[in-house]
């Protein structure tokens, strides 16, 4: 008798089952979804690259028949003929006249970090877009096109580590309440209840009046609230499923309740869980952005969206500053919406699979010879 006989296949050929394929085709048919991913995943990488983009200290330089790479090392001003030994400022026009003198350099093509100070625009700032700032200045001469990179990249890092944390809080504490039942569950829904009617928005305010603000500090406040919206699906997951054949037959052979909770009941918990990531990462950039708009968020100086939006707001007779912030949270936000909406598609079982995607399949036993 073959081994096939008695395990029949229900894999496809990457190694992938007849559900996982299913929900993957839906996935890629949802163009829009599709669209969306690859957009933001290629927007993300390059803000990864903020520092090759747009940067006030070359990438390379030769001086003196030396190399250099000032992106990486910090020189002092006294390697290029300077009399301080401080940090370079390669801005600085003797420095410059150095280094055309006896070398040269290669810079990004935005000679601007997101905190630079452009002394040299040559009128009042904010200053409009042009050739030497992309999309403008903002009211103390910084380039927005800098800080608009290094922006996008804060608030997806943040967004990803909030999300990450609230993921594991809530799911654990979802998870127990669910499975267990009992007392546990109902004294944990009403604590939860409790906590969650605290007003979210003004104990921020109120800390962050308290204690100056910084992006691990406003993490931690927020993953204080943020798993809360887990809680209630995946504690519905497990109540449902703690009760199926399989999960009592587990129970019956005495496995214990962590490898039960881990092997059989967390992995259909998550299908719900995994629809609901893309919102949460939506609203972590939206509180974020809320926050540095009030003032009350990352600490000045910060390459900050809300505080783009706050200069938007303050210098009216500058429009391009309000439409770069309008224009980059919308996009944005639209990518993550989209690309959440595809993942809700493809793990909907309600949905059908389009009639030109192919069909998975599993193969018949082979009959033993």
């Amino acid at each position: 008798m073959r081994l096939s006989s008695l395990f029949p296949a229900t894999r496809g050929r990457r190694g992938l089952s007849p559900i996982t394929r299913r929900r993957l085709n839906v996935f890629r048919h949802n163009r829009r979804a599709l669209a969306s991913l690859w957009i933001f995943g290629m927007l993300f990488i390059l803000s990864l690259a903020a520092e090759l983009i747009s940067n006030d200290k070359p990438l390379v330089m030769q001086y003196q028949g030396d190399w250099y790479v000032p992106v990486v090392v910090d020189y002092p001003e006294t390697t290029f003929g300077g009399f301080l030994p401080t940090t370079t400022d390669y801005h600085d026009p003797f420095v410059r006249s150095q280094i055309e003198a006896h070398g040269w350099a290669i810079w990004p093509p935005v000679p601007f970090d997101y905190q630079t100070l452009d002394r040299d625009v040559g009128g009042p700032v904010p200053s409009p877009p042009g050739p030497r700032h992309w999309l403008g200045t903002d009211d103390q001469g910084r380039d927005v096109f800098a800080r608009v990179i290094y922006g996008f990249r804060l608030s997806v890092a943040f967004a990803l580590a909030l999300t990450a944390g609230s993921l594991v809080i809530g799911v654990s504490i979802g998870a127990l309440q669910g499975y267990y039942g009992g007392k546990i569950d109902l004294i944990g829904q009403r604590l939860i209840e409790i906590w969650s009617g605290l007003p979210v928005l003004f104990l921020l305010i109120i800390l962050a009046s308290l204690v100056e603000p910084n992006i691990w500090w406003l993490l931690g406040i927020m993953l204080l609230f943020t798993w809360l919206g887990l809680v209630d699906i995946v504690r519905a997951e497990f109540l449902r499923a703690r009760n199926l054949e399989y999960v009592r037959a587990a129970r019956a052979m005495g496995l214990p309740s962590r490898l039960i909770m881990w092997r059989h009941v967390l992995p259909n918990a998550m299908v719900a869980t995994l629809t609901f990531i893309p919102f949460l990462f939506t609203g972590a950039i939206t509180t974020l952005t809320a926050l540095d708009f009030l003032g009350f968020g990352l600490p000045p100086g910060s390459p900050s969206l809300g505080e783009l939006v706050a200069q938007g707001k303050n210098n009216l007779q500058a429009p391009w500053l309000g439409i770069t912030a309008f224009v980059t949270l919308s996009v944005m936000l639209s990518l993550l919406v989209f690309i959440g909406e595809g993942l809700r598609d493809a793990f909907d079982p309600r949905i059908r699979m389009p009639t030109s995607m192919p069909q998975p399949t599993t193969r018949s036993p082979e009959r033993s010879p």
